[in-house]
């Protein structure tokens, strides 16, 4: 029996039509759906990076800085991080994150499409976008490439990419972009630089309570640092330690006791503080080279001929060498105070605290209290007391003499007891005097050393290589050598009485420091004791164009006027360029150019530069040697003598201005040439009787005691002539003469 549509009743008929149309039009809507989905990912994905561009990624990395030793010394990056493989990420670690971040990730393809249900309903439900839900690996794709914003056109660009990479990488290796890329807070990123940073360790070295802290990091970097925020940072940590628990990742038992362990840091140590004038100085030649994005992003490699030890020696004598200074002219007084500006004690914090300073070191410290007999002092966590008979120095009897609460003092740290955060200190004060020292390899002109002033921090001038001051009687070794390579003798008599000379059309009658005129002397004894007259006598004999000329020779750049004054040091010089002319001498009269980069690798280990000794004939061996054996004579029994306690083969020269507004000593042993300066940024006196042997010398003394010492540099003695021992006399010290002190330029 046939049925026919006609057949049916109307009602039927009518239902079929009315399904029919409802399927239709949910077909016509879902190829709509599906069509505005498929425009909505095409134009989402117009803008995307192709997944090409995620195999050649390389993140911004940190360009460091090595010395001689291959040891780290600073480095240069707008974003701290250090690359470490997978396997360099303990497994606590691992679990610390995953447990946090993304419990699904061995599994998910991705996307957790039931976490981003959830996140989307929650978002609905309380009209806020404050949940997430993004995957370890949707995190990453956000992190490498999109905006931290949070609207609907980065989520679905977010999950695409996030497909992308799991397609074309292994978990392993999205795991270990992702440990690398994430921002840990404080210009930390990535996992191995954030272990390194908070602890002071390699990652892979992270107890449980260290690896939870970092994991809990990347959910508020800046909210729950430990630093900044110690007690959130402790409660986010033991979230991080309960998830752990829950995912069976650890037992209760660990759990209660790493979550009962206080949060201890162990910040890591500045490195550019070690010499960070030197560093500065680096930082400009390669910026200027490569650009400041490859210096700061492009993870260089920068070998430097810094010695370490030698810059700690030198950090170390000029700022006790300045202390000795400030202790010789007595208690000035006027320091700053807080609470004179509206400062509250318990809150102030000084920029010297931000990391722990090592016995040795000078630091300002907040006086709390001061009383009849002690005064209480803090700096960072650690505090201090001193005595009465501490501040005998100052000339006061009473600490309440001089110190007030809030009172920001200048200490040295004699020790520390990091148990109990307390430190023996010794008062010392900051009166703006100020000292640079310089330091070079004779054999190959690399910088060993460099202190460009008291402190970075307060002054960033470089005083080494930027100031130009006046040289004092420091010159005078380049009068000497015009008239020893024309001829001269250490022996040559030379008279040494009231002169007057023509300089320049007008009478200029030079006098000595003393004073006095010892009458005939030799050239050596003459510059031993840094007499006058004798050295502009030489300079008229030899004439000023020529000891111009030799100066140029030396590799003396700056401007000098070919007068007679001149002679005497009436010239502005920087302390780079003495040191490096006076390297010539111990050289057989070769100079080497002096430099601070031995040899610079890119990213991927090339080279991209090596530097190797520039050297060039500047006078004779014969004209070098001799001046070696006058310039000894200085440190054996002239204005140097003080030197000679240290019983090695040295040699130099010390100058002194007018009004004792500059002090110098450079000078030399076989293997290394040093320079010191000493004075005020503004030319204002240093005081009475602070000459080159004085203020500058001392510190000289203290550095090659270090440098003398190094295995590396046990120097027989001077040849002088042809023979190995310091030359003889050729005169003894006339009992007339004054007591030994520098000359001034006059």
């Amino acid at each position: 029996m046939k049925f026919l549509y006609s057949d049916l009743p109307e009602v039927y008929v009518g239902g079929k039509k009315l399904v029919g149309r409802v399927v239709f039009g949910l077909l016509l809507l879902a190829s709509a759906l599906i069509g505005a989905l498929s425009g909505l990912l095409i134009v989402y994905s117009t803008d995307l990076p192709q997944i090409s561009d995620l195999e050649r990624y390389r993140p911004s990395t940190i360009t460091e800085l090595y010395d001689a030793h291959g040891q780290v010394i600073g480095s240069f990056a707008l974003q701290r991080r250090v690359l470490a493989s997978y396997d360099q990420f303990p497994g606590v670690l691992r679990d610390a994150i995953l447990s946090t971040e993304d419990k699904s990730f061995e599994q998910h393809w991705g996307i957790n499409f039931w976490r981003v249900l959830g996140a989307t309903w929650r978002d609905i439900t309380s009209g806020s976008r404050a949940q997430g839900a993004s995957t370890l690996t949707m995190q990453l794709s956000r992190n490498l490439f999109l905006s931290p914003e949070r609207h609907f056109s980065r989520k679905i660009q977010e999950m695409m990419l996030a497909i992308q990479i799991e397609r074309h990488f292994t978990k392993q290796q999205i795991f270990t972009m992702y440990c690398n890329q994430i921002f840990l807070g404080h210009g930390v990123y990535g996992f191995e630089a954030g272990a390194q940073y908070y602890f002071n360790k390699p990652a892979k070295e992270l107890t449980l309570e260290e690896a939870a802290l970092l994991a809990g990091l990347p959910k508020g970097p800046s909210l729950y640092s430990p630093i900044t925020y110690p007690e959130r940072a402790l409660k986010r940590r033991n979230i991080v330690i309960n998830n752990m628990l829950e995912d069976g990742k650890i037992t209760a038992e660990v759990a209660n006791r790493a979550k009962a362990a206080p949060i201890v840091l162990n910040i890591q140590p500045a490195e550019n503080s070690i010499a960070p004038y030197f560093i500065e100085e680096v930082r400009r030649y390669l910026e200027k080279k490569y650009g400041t994005d490859e210096v700061h992003e492009g993870g260089l490699r920068v070998y430097t001929s810094l010695d370490v030890q030698l810059q700690k020696a030198a950090n170390q004598a000029v700022l006790d060498g300045l202390a000795a200074y400030e202790r010789r002219h007595g208690w000035q007084g006027n320091l700053k105070n807080i609470m004179s500006s509206g400062g509250v004690l318990e809150k102030y914090q000084h920029p010297d605290w931000s990391q722990p300073p090592p016995p040795g070191s000078y630091i300002h410290a907040l006086v709390l209290a001061a009383t009849p007999e002690t005064a209480t002092l803090k700096f960072g966590s650690y505090t201090a007391e001193i005595s009465g008979a501490e501040v005998a120095w100052t000339h006061h009897k009473s600490p309440r003499e001089i110190l007030s609460p809030g009172d920001i003092a200048y200490m040295k740290i004699l020790s520390l007891n990091h148990e109990e955060h307390t430190a023996r200190v010794s008062l010392e004060q900051d009166s703006g005097a100020q000292a640079a020292l310089l330091a070079i390899d004779n054999a190959t002109g690399e910088i060993k050393a460099m202190v460009g002033g008291r402190d970075f921090q307060e002054s960033k001038f470089n005083r080494a290589t930027q100031a130009v001051r006046q040289v004092g009687s420091s010159f005078k070794p380049f009068v000497y050598t015009a008239a020893v390579d024309q001829g001269a003798e250490p022996d040559d008599l030379i008279l040494d009485a009231p002169t007057t000379f023509n300089s320049g059309g007008v009478p200029y009658s030079p006098h000595n420091f003393d004073y006095k005129f010892l009458g005939n002397i030799t050239l050596r004894y003459a510059l031993a004791e840094s007499r006058n007259v004798p050295a502009v006598k030489l300079a008229q004999k030899v004439g000023m164009a020529s000891v111009v000329d030799y100066a140029r020779r030396f590799g003396i750049t700056s401007p000098i006027p070919a007068l007679l004054p001149v002679a005497l040091g009436a010239a502005d010089l920087s302390l780079y360029e003495q040191t490096s002319a006076y390297s010539v001498f111990p050289n057989d009269g070769v100079r080497i150019e002096p430099h601070y980069i031995v040899k610079v690798m890119d990213y991927e280990g090339h080279v991209l530069e090596q530097t190797f000794p520039d050297a060039k004939d500047v006078v004779s061996a014969h004209t070098a040697r001799t001046m070696v054996s006058l310039l000894q004579s200085v440190v054996q029994y002239g204005t140097a003598a003080s030197a000679a306690k240290l019983k090695h083969p040295l040699a130099g020269k010390t100058g002194t201005t007018n009004d004792y507004t500059d002090a110098w000593f450079v000078g030399f042993s076989p293997g290394i040439t040093c320079g010191v300066w000493t004075g005020f940024d503004e030319k204002k006196t240093l005081g009475p009787k602070e000459t080159g042997g004085q203020a500058a010398l001392p510190i000289w003394i203290d550095f090659m005691r270090t440098a003398i010492a190094d295995p590396a540099r046990k120097d027989e003695a001077f040849l002088t002539g042809d023979e190995k021992t310091a030359p003889v006399l050729a005169v003894k010290k006339p009992e007339t003469a004054a007591p030994i002190a520098d000359a001034e330029a006059h």
